[in-house]
């Protein structure tokens, strides 16, 4: 992008993929000690995390190289974990629940959400869709953090 004559480049980091109501399926442990305090697998978190530290290394080499380009980096990791640790401030019933599925604990299924799968209740109270895709509220609270801050780096509002 930067080639081609780019001077802003948004490079988003990976969601807290251990909070996926279908990898919580796919990936459920009978040890407690897999998951942490809000319900998400933590060995899966810490590959995110991983994921983003090292990306956030590419992208201070990438500044370095290129010093007439904006380049920001965007949370997505912490701004999605607002949701997760603060449900109720965001009116979010929990947030390792899919809206669209199946019976489970989490509601997630195979087949995903298609017309023989139950809706749990209103979208807007579910950070999961079907258990792979979040709602439009969660994009939502994402979208909030990334431009309004704190979850961009540099902030993004007012960068461009």
């Amino acid at each position: 992008m930067i080639n081609l004559g780019a001077k802003a480049v948004l490079v988003p980091g990976n969601f807290p993929i251990g909070c996926v109501p279908g990898y919580l399926v796919k990936l459920q442990s009978s040890d407690a000690a897999d998951y942490d305090a809000n319900g998400c697998l933590v060995w899966y978190n810490n590959f995110s995390k991983k994921h983003n530290q090292l990306l956030q290394q590419e992208v201070l080499w990438l500044r370095s190289q290129n010093p007439g380009v904006m380049i920001i980096f965007a949370d997505y990791f912490g701004a999605a974990m607002q949701f997760v640790q603060n449900r109720k401030k965001y009116g979010i019933d929990d947030p390792l629940v899919a809206c669209c599925g199946g019976d489970g604990r989490y509601h997630y299924t195979e087949a995903g959400c298609n017309k023989t799968s139950k809706v749990w209740g209103n979208p807007g109270n579910f950070a999961s869709w079907d258990g792979i895709h979040m709602t439009e509220k969660a994009y939502s609270i994402i979208a909030d953090g990334v431009l309004n801050g704190p979850f961009a780096d540099p902030a993004l509002l007012g960068s461009c």
